[in-house]
């Protein structure tokens, strides 16, 4: 109580500029927030009716005192604003306090309704004190609950923000079969909380701030301080701070305003809806970015070979990680080069084919009045528009369709002479190796690649396909994430590194984090940490 010369905590002061400070403010004169509050209560409100166009969802309760003159008014929009935390935590103590401050009184000074806050009459977790309008509406459109009183140029805004929201579920788009099943909402403060539940440490930094004109979408950098590089953070902040674009409605805006490489099918930003790959990607020094309204999390920077690496890796014994990793290897490739390889080996290389095979592709193909290339366009595009068809579809025929249009367009191809049975056999296995790599825009970067392939192939053979790839390869050691080098620690080669790349090497060998991403505190865990049984009874008995 301010009797006892106790202030709390949760009570923050903002000057013009909307910034916090220990002070108080005068509150008049025009800052750089906009116009200063009046001291008349009525001003007040005409100014957030007139800002706001007289909405429909605007609330405003008028608290008067037992002769029925307006003291101060709780000004919140209805729908974005949990009711009952107004109504209980709000409303009610304001109005059984107000009656006692103000006897004899014509008003309600700042002093007064502080003096209220500070009592613990209003338990929230955040109160903050504005002087100027436009930062008032801009708590209002945020979910914060404005408190005026007559005779003060001082608003209250009080943390009740809340309305209707998914519960955590778990992710749709990135599964495994051993871990943690929660994932992501579209609410910023619910997915810091999950990241929190996760990294229990006071060096978790968070930093918010607003993008986009009209949305102000709340966009947070999450990152572990001491662990994460100060120039990558900083990095991200500037870029943040370029951003000016009139709305920001998922991540996938801001990947786009900060990513290093325009022109490129691979993609430099790692995303992810699970809270477990998320405080992994912080813990090795990563930086988060959390936008309002977007389940998806971006991480960077980011290295090729994440993109290959799954959550559940780091929760299965590490041989089977590694096979598992291997495979999703191998099977990128297969999604890339497998089509390209059928035209080239059937188009110019039939020497390569084993004389049985040959005789029995050549016969498959003797109906077939197309060359490979078309023959395998023709499959490739029927298969994109099906997967593209059974997304859009509703979910409940959505996979129905799909399969039955695949099984059903495939049969009546191959007999009807359009295509041969052994490219429906080389589409279908590269759209199932495409389905096995764990990053979905990864996947995709193979899809886009495999036609620029398959156009190589069909002209120059096997010599356009190695060709293709060393232009991919050049393009990939070329690319760079917030500093980063792409390929490493491939390229430029970093030998302690590579235990956690194509390998998963146990735990207890992975003493230290990637020496690229993070810098300074490199060291996770205890020396000598190995298992198996212990070497004595004195070390058993310890």
């Amino acid at each position: 109580m301010r009797g006892l010369g106790i202030r709390l905590p949760f009570l923050k002061r903002r000057d013009h500029s909307g910034r916090r400070n220990g002070g108080g403010g005068n509150g008049g004169g025009r800052g750089p927030g906009g116009p200063s509050l009046s001291r008349q209560l009525q001003a007040n409100l005409n100014a957030i009716r007139r800002e706001l166009g007289d909405s429909s969802d605007l609330t405003i309760r008028l608290i008067r005192d037992d002769s029925g003159r307006v003291l101060a008014a709780v000004v919140y929009i209805d729908g974005i604003v949990i009711f009952d935390t107004i109504n209980q935590m709000l409303l009610s103590p304001i109005m059984e306090r107000v009656h006692e401050l103000s006897s004899g009184r014509s008003s309600l000074s700042a002093a007064d309704m502080r003096a209220l806050l500070e009592a613990g009459t209003i338990q929230l977790g955040r109160v903050r004190e504005t002087y100027d309008l436009s930062h008032l509406i801009e708590e209002l459109l945020t979910g914060s609950t404005i408190i005026l009183s007559d005779g003060s140029s001082v608003a209250f805004a009080a943390a009740t923000r809340g309305g209707e929201k998914r519960s955590v579920d778990e992710p749709s788009s990135q599964t495994v079969a051993r871990g943690p099943k929660e994932g992501f909402t579209e609410d910023v403060q619910t997915n810091i909380s999950l990241i929190r539940r996760r990294i229990k440490s006071p060096l978790i930094r968070v930093e918010n701030r607003l993008l986009g004109k009209h949305t102000k979408t709340v966009t947070s950098v999450v990152y572990m301080k001491g662990i994460a590089r100060e120039e990558v953070v900083e990095e991200i902040r500037r870029r943040l701070s370029r951003i000016e674009v009139d709305s920001i409605l998922e991540s996938g805006y801001v990947e786009e305003f900060i990513q290093d490489e325009v022109w490129t099918p691979f993609p430099t930003i790692q995303n992810s809806e699970r809270p477990d790959a998320i405080a992994a990607g912080i813990l090795e020094g990563q930086v988060a970015i959390v936008v309002d309204g977007s389940p998806f999390v971006l991480l960077a920077p980011v290295t090729f070979v994440k993109f290959f690496q799954s959550s559940e890796d780091y929760y299965q014994r590490f041989d089977i990680a590694t096979f598992l990793r291997v495979i999703r290897m191998v099977s990128f490739f297969i999604s890339m080069l497998l089509p390209s390889l059928y035209i080239a080996i059937t188009t110019f290389h039939q020497e390569m084919l084993p004389t049985p095979l040959l005789i029995s592709l050549a016969a498959q193909r003797e109906g077939v009045p197309f060359p490979a290339l078309i023959e395998a366009m023709l499959m490739e595009v029927t298969f994109e528009v099906l997967r593209e068809a059974g997304v859009r579809m509703p979910r409940i025929i959505g996979p129905a369709i799909s399969i039955v249009g695949a099984l059903v367009l495939g049969q009546a191809a191959v007999q009807a002479g359009l295509v041969s049975a052994a490219m429906i056999i080389v589409v279908s296995f590269t759209a199932i190796a495409n389905f096995v790599i764990p990053a979905l825009n990864m996947a995709i970067a193979a899809r886009l690649i495999r036609f620029a392939m398959m156009l190589l192939a069909a002209t120059l053979g096997l010599f356009g396909i190695m060709s293709g790839v060393m232009i991919l390869l050049i393009h990939l050691v070329s690319l760079k994430s917030f500093g980063v080098p792409y390929m490493t620690p491939l390229a430029p080669l970093k030998i302690s590194n590579l235990k956690d790349v194509l390998v998963r090497a146990p735990w207890w060998l992975m003493k230290t984090r990637p020496s690229v991403i993070s810098t300074e505190d490199r060291v996770r865990q205890a020396p000598g940490l190995k298992p198996g049984p212990p070497k004595d009874r004195g070390e058993r008995g310890s």
